[in-house]
């Protein structure tokens, strides 16, 4: 092409950059979606670290329903924390819940899941089970075939939403009514940002908290497995220790 040729169709090439979309701006990833009319269920929410979630988020004014497979034990649990909090079986916390955190034993997981796959379908998940082993050595990382915990689950519920958060959280905190504020970051996972952006809102609803993207579920194995390692920190420091990401 001569010199010519190009100041001639300098023109044409203006006017189709101007018809072009602007690309528009990069997302604030900290422009999180307002969550506060979500009713969250807890399956598992008579355990630790189930009540200790339920009670926090409920305290920063969420509704909760606890699940449990016996709703007469979920409804005591449910009595004893206050704050609106309700109680009901699984079936039907997952039913009445907008987002539903399992907050089950490792043991029982899989069997939960696949007996509450309808009732999950559409639901966003949010997955904290870490699953451990405990010998005389201390607390320790257990292979799951599926990869993590999270990973099992999206592979059992198929038509859900499935997420990992909540891992790192010291139960005797989340209990402890006189702690005003819980200083950690969660590290969020999922295959979707709208779904983690939902999740890292609902983390950030508990002062001191703050939910931070820390990528797919294919990354949970390392997620669930540092649990192990803060409990070791735990034991030899008497602390209940958390995380806090840098830089960000």
């Amino acid at each position: 092409m001569t010199s010519t040729d190009s100041t001639q169709n300098a023109p044409a090439e203006a006017a189709a950059a101007a018809k072009a979309p602007a690309k528009a701006p990069a997302k604030d990833p900290w422009d999180l979606p307002d969550v506060s009319g979500l009713v969250v269920g807890v399956l598992g929410g008579t355990g630790d670290q189930g009540r200790g979630l339920a009670y926090r988020l409920a305290r920063a004014g969420q509704k909760v329903i606890i699940g449990s497979r016996a709703a007469d034990r979920a409804r005591s649990a449910a009595d004893e924390l206050g704050l609106g909090v309700e109680g009901a079986d699984n079936a039907e916390c997952a039913r009445r819940s907008d987002i539903v955190i399992i907050a089950v034993p490792w043991e029982g997981h899989a069997k939960t899941l696949e007996a509450l796959r309808e009732e999950l379908a559409g639901k966003l998940v949010v997955d904290c089970v870490n699953p451990l082993g405990f010998d005389k050595q201390g607390a320790y990382a257990l292979q799951v075939e599926e990869g993590s915990a999270a990973q099992q689950a999206a592979a059992l519920l198929p038509d859900s939403r499935v997420t990992a958060a909540f891992h790192h959280l010291s139960a005797v905190l989340l209990q402890d009514e006189s702690v005003e504020e819980i200083d950690t970051d969660v590290m969020v996972l999922g295959e979707v940002r709208a779904d983690t952006d939902i999740v890292q809102a609902l983390a950030a609803r508990i002062p001191g908290m703050r939910g931070v993207f820390a990528g797919r579920l294919r990354n949970a194995h390392q997620v669930e497995s540092l649990v192990a390692n803060l409990i070791s920190t735990n034991r030899r420091y008497k602390a209940h220790s958390g995380l806090r990401v840098t830089d960000v």
